[in-house]
């Protein structure tokens, strides 16, 4: 069979820029791929049913950091969970979850991300890290650092455990966490150099080494997001009495659907 070189050198070329272009889309587009943000007016009113309280933060001209309060339905408030959600809408969207945590007696402070809801700025890695420790710092005017637990969701995990490697709590929780933000990418998208492209790394394993308290991890086999087996390159960072509890069936968003996974987060919560 004869070789059509010409042809092979056209469907090249055409690879050859759709490559490079898909390169520089991502490069420079990448926070439109990475983060699905749902803006809401200064002025919306949420509408919970749970007891809440809705904060604004002024940190600079420009930025204002948002975190709405949902407080405990039991007789006495015996801490705080300062909750990290993921990458996509706003606290409405995570509302759903104060009430497995309010009914054992804590609070939960939910933190909306610059251009995420009611918060403003602008998004980075830096940002992200630097607001979760005025979360922390503005906890600590009311809570003592032995009655704070520390919960990430999805693209919170990283933000969770980088705050757990710094500062004092009692535990730290990560639902559904990566290894780090580059190889979820490149999962997805493993023809492009990832760690070169992305602005994002969040390494979450380098951050749970750190963390002195114990950890708990969840993470469903069924997970098409972060996959399964990203997530459980973490168990060798983790320490002994630290747990990585594996959901059978689960996926990315649907874990508190599982006897496993709330029976072990009351036991947690418990105690």
């Amino acid at each position: 069979m004869k070789i059509n070189y010409k042809k092979v050198w056209k469907w090249f070329k055409i690879l050859a820029i759709i490559y490079v272009l898909g390169g520089v889309a991502l490069y420079f587009l990448q926070d439109y791929v990475l983060f699905h943000p749902v803006t809401l007016n200064r002025d919306h009113n949420y509408d919970f049913p749970e007891k809440h309280k809705d904060v604004n933060i002024p940190v600079s001209e420009k930025s204002n950091l948002n975190i709405v309060q949902f407080f405990s339905t039991d007789s006495v408030t015996k801490g705080l969970i300062l909750y990290f959600h993921g990458n996509k809408k706003n606290i409405s969207w995570y509302a759903r979850y104060p009430p497995y945590f309010t009914k054992h007696g804590y609070e939960v402070w939910i933190i909306d991300y610059p251009g995420f809801g009611k918060s403003t700025g602008k998004l980075t890695e830096r940002t992200l890290y630097d607001w979760s420790n005025y979360m922390y710092n503005f906890a600590r005017s009311r809570f003592s650092a032995d009655s704070i637990i520390i919960y990430g969701k999805s693209m919170g995990t990283g933000i969770a455990a980088h705050l757990a490697s710094l500062q004092p709590c009692k535990k730290l929780i990560l639902e559904t966490p990566y290894y780090d933000y580059p190889s979820v990418i490149s999962h997805y998208l493993p023809i492009y150099p990832i760690d070169w492209m992305i602005h994002y790394k969040i390494p979450t394993h380098d951050y749970i080494e750190r963390v002195a308290v114990p950890i708990t991890i969840f993470h469903g086999t069924d997970d098409d997001v972060i996959p399964y087996r990203n997530a459980e390159k973490l168990k060798q960072f983790l320490k002994p009495g630290d747990e990585f509890i594996t959901i059978k069936g689960g996926e990315h968003n649907d874990l508190y659907k599982f006897k496993e996974t709330i029976e072990k987060l009351d036991s947690l919560l418990r105690n």
